[in-house]
């Protein structure tokens, strides 16, 4: 989760929003993709972390599927990267702060208790939360 911090840091010095998110070989517990929002900077509402870390990663290695990863991101993830995950059978997602408002694991349509989810990845939530949502907070309280 640190890593994660430390892109979602790195994207809030972009003045993305910042949440990070890295994928890392559960076997090896090595880091294999790294990625913050860049949403603003590409004019893509689909640039969240998770997804580019999904994008690059999948890209890498030549399949549309990685479950032998596990996904660390700094924010609860949203309906759109949730699907993302299921279709990339990511075997475990953990995440930082929860996020009531925009979140689809623990709160809004938690995606992936769907009937039509084909794949449900094992989540952990509020790892570093605090940690991960002053980051969050700080980021906004600047722009208000």
């Amino acid at each position: 989760m640190r890593a994660a911090l430390e892109e979602a840091r790195a994207a809030g010095h972009r003045d993305e929003v910042p949440v990070g998110a890295v994928l890392v070989h559960r076997e090896t517990g090595e880091i294999a993709m790294r990625a913050g929002n860049r949403s603003i900077e590409t004019s893509d509402p689909s640039a969240h972390a998770e997804m580019l870390a999904i994008r690059q990663l999948c890209a890498k290695l030549g399949v549309q599927r990685i479950p032998g990863y596990d996904l660390y991101v700094t924010l609860e993830p949203c309906t759109m990267c949730a699907g993302a995950i299921s279709f990339a059978r990511i075997g475990r997602v953990v995440y930082g702060a929860s996020d009531p408002k925009g979140g689809a694991l623990a709160h809004g349509a938690k995606f992936f208790e769907l009937p039509t989810c084909h794949h449900r990845p094992d989540v952990t939530g509020d790892i570093l939360a605090d940690e991960c949502g002053e980051s969050l907070r700080a980021f906004f309280r600047a722009r208000r």
